[in-house]
């Protein structure tokens, strides 16, 4: 059996601006995801790259050229009708499409169940989940489409979690200050629950005395994010006068981000849906405490807070300003726990005969 050779391929997102952004890696979080885990691969002593393509039809190029015995696909691009093409080229090539959702963000993707069971009639096509409660349900999924047996099952679908890079910095916590700055980054979208988010941030800002710099990321706005994007301004219009901010940011590159981060008192991440989080891993690595909810696995149950209740999420606003030490701590504690668990994962399933 040949040693494993790895090739993440991405898809170049429409709106990438060649002339603003000087590498893809910045301006997308799915980039930023592959690269860890390309880093990880290679750590192990296992070769692996990582390529950005401009669509489907460019896979076969980078196949031929890099030759690997794993192909990862990160998320849904590839028409699966492509795979009846690439299987025949490369018949020796395990290609494997990697979901970074839960089925309810899925469930706004038209075609994606339809693409996953067209996926799954392909020899040598497997799913990946970075989420156990997607893992699941793909193997109850497969198990009805093909009508076959739990060994089956097992071979075509599989669970390959996220990793993180292990880069951790201590930082003072500041209480003096007129302002309190709060952040909530990420691409806005509906699930990722930003409204009500800057609603709890307001309350919990006026309970300790303080006018509240609300921090967001304007430039990726996905899923009908436009409303949210919109009341949010709204509700920061008529708050104006009470000294509230809502400050938005442009995507930028990693390294930018980071400092942004640095700069925050508390991050907030209290998504309705969520396998990793990124952004919020990026929060906790520069020193920041978080308020996550459940959906984050790696995330101190501690500071987490029901998505759908402002009270609770000012009760662990409270918490964390007044323990962020604790916070930061237990959240990096529990984040390095899982990307360890996260490296021997994917070395088992890449060097499994």
């Amino acid at each position: 059996m040949p040693k494993p050779k790895v090739l993440f391929i991405l898809k170049r997102r429409h709106d990438y601006n060649s002339e603003k952004h000087s590498n893809v890696n910045m301006s997308t979080g799915l980039y930023n995801s592959a690269f860890f885990m390309n880093e990880m691969i290679n750590e192990l002593g296992i070769k692996s790259e990582i390529v950005v393509v401009v669509d489907n039809n460019c896979i076969d190029k980078e196949v031929t050229k890099y030759k690997p015995t794993h192909v990862i696909i990160e998320a849904l691009w590839v028409v699966p009708d492509k795979f009846y093409v690439l299987t025949k080229l490369h018949p020796n090539v395990k290609w494997i499409i990697r979901l970074h959702s839960e089925i309810p963000f899925l469930a706004n993707e038209g075609s994606a169940f339809n693409w996953l069971g067209d996926y799954m009639t392909y020899k040598n096509v497997i799913i990946a989940t970075n989420a156990p409660r997607t893992y699941k349900e793909m193997k109850f999924y497969l198990k009805h489409k093909l009508n076959c047996n739990s060994e089956i099952v097992e071979n075509k679908v599989t669970y390959l979690p996220n990793y993180y890079p292990q880069q951790y910095i201590d930082k003072k916590f500041n209480r003096n200050k007129e302002y309190i700055d709060i952040c909530s980054f990420g691409a806005i979208r509906p699930l990722k629950n930003q409204l009500l988010q800057a609603i709890a941030a307001v309350k919990f800002a006026e309970k300790i005395g303080k006018k509240l710099r609300f921090h967001i990321n304007s430039g990726r706005v996905e899923q009908k994010g436009n409303s949210v994007l919109k009341n949010m301004m709204s509700l920061f219009e008529h708050l104006y006068d009470e000294g509230h901010e809502l400050i938005n940011h442009e995507w930028m590159p990693r390294e930018e981000f980071l400092e942004l981060c640095s700069k925050m008192d508390i991050g907030m991440q209290v998504s309705l849906s969520e396998t990793f989080n990124i952004v919020g891993a990026d929060l906790v690595s520069q020193g920041i405490p978080l308020v996550a909810s459940h959906e984050i696995p790696w995330a101190n149950s501690w500071f987490c807070s029901n998505p759908v209740d402002s009270e609770d999420m000012v009760r662990k606003l409270m918490f964390s300003y007044n323990f962020p030490k604790l916070n930061v701590l237990t959240n990096q504690y529990f984040l390095k726990s899982y990307t360890n668990k996260t490296k021997k994962i994917w070395k088992n399933y890449l060097l499994k005969k």
